[in-house]
């Protein structure tokens, strides 16, 4: 039989308020363990929760902080696409995302890395795109300033070019006015003699059956060889042009003009010895005025006293 823990005394009888006493303390001695337990774990917690706490406003500091640099580095990005003052529906596609992007930021309440991640992302795309554009500018400002220079440097060429172009076309004017000057033919040693109805030379004119203009066309190198076409036109003392009753006419220098007589020669850039004949009556004594045409030119005159 098992001793019992507490003494017994027949005499007196079990001691039960002892026994009571014993449990008790027993019980308490349990619970101050467990209430130091309980103070332990709740301390622990308190730490715990603490640290999350301060870890969580740190956490949202630091996020707030990123959540401003983004929306700073976002405001920066749209002051430099519009300093870019180059219309481009591309660029004006990236410069409303960026201003969509600023307005999400100033709505947005919650934040968590992956978010800032998201923005930051974003707003690294819209800078690399900016500087390619940038760098795109920057090369065609340069091309510009090329083509600029040699545009320049072409319209000197140009004007200088033309400057050269019109002094030499006056040049080659002047030199084909000389030319034309110098191929034209001349008539020299214009004598004018009174002939009768036997063509024998008379010594007075009014009784002359016909009029003989007698003259050389000058040899000339520049001067188109071939046939050519002489006028005479013979002008009478009193002031009348001897022609015939056709009246023929040729052209000088734009104008009809009436001669005396014409024949036709061959000329081969030699002298020519040349005789025209103008037959009539009734002429009178004086001076006669005698003018030689060919190519469209007064090629000679003289005026010659007849008895």
């Amino acid at each position: 039989m098992e001793e019992n823990r507490y003494d017994y005394n027949p005499e007196e009888g079990y001691d039960y308020e002892r026994e009571e006493n014993e449990a008790v303390k027993k019980s308490l001695k349990g619970y101050r363990v467990v209430i130091i337990l309980l103070a332990i774990i709740l301390a622990g917690l308190s730490v715990l929760y603490f640290n999350l706490n301060r870890q969580q406003q740190l956490d949202y500091a630091l996020l707030q902080a990123d959540r401003d640099t983004i929306q700073n580095n976002l405001t920066s990005l749209i002051n430099e696409y519009d300093n870019l003052k180059y219309q481009n529906d591309t660029i004006a596609a990236q410069l409303a995302k960026a201003n969509e992007m600023v307005e999400q930021l100033k709505r947005e309440r919650r934040f968590n890395y992956n978010k800032m991640r998201e923005y930051q992302k974003e707003v690294g795309t819209l800078r690399a795109v900016m500087k390619n554009y940038l760098r795109q500018i920057d090369s065609l400002n340069t091309i510009n300033k090329k083509v600029s220079a040699e545009n320049v440097s072409l319209r000197k060429e140009i004007s200088t070019a033309n400057l050269r172009a019109d002094v030499a076309e006056e040049r080659a004017s002047e030199l084909q006015n000389k030319v034309a000057q110098g191929s034209v033919l001349r008539a020299r040693d214009i004598m004018l003699v009174a002939l009768n109805a036997n063509d024998k030379l008379i010594s007075r004119v009014k009784n002359a059956a016909a009029l003989r203009v007698d003259f050389t066309v000058s040899a000339n190198e520049l001067a188109k060889p071939g046939n050519r076409n002489i006028y005479l036109c013979i002008t009478s003392p009193d002031g009348y042009l001897l022609s015939t009753d056709a009246m023929p006419t040729f052209v000088y220098q734009g104008v009809k003009k009436g001669y005396s007589a014409s024949r036709e020669v061959d000329y081969q850039n030699e002298d020519v010895d040349v005789s025209i004949f103008y037959k009539g009556s009734g002429f009178i004594p004086g001076t006669y005025k005698i003018e030689l045409y060919m190519d469209g030119n007064l090629i000679g005159s003289s005026e010659v006293a007849l008895r």
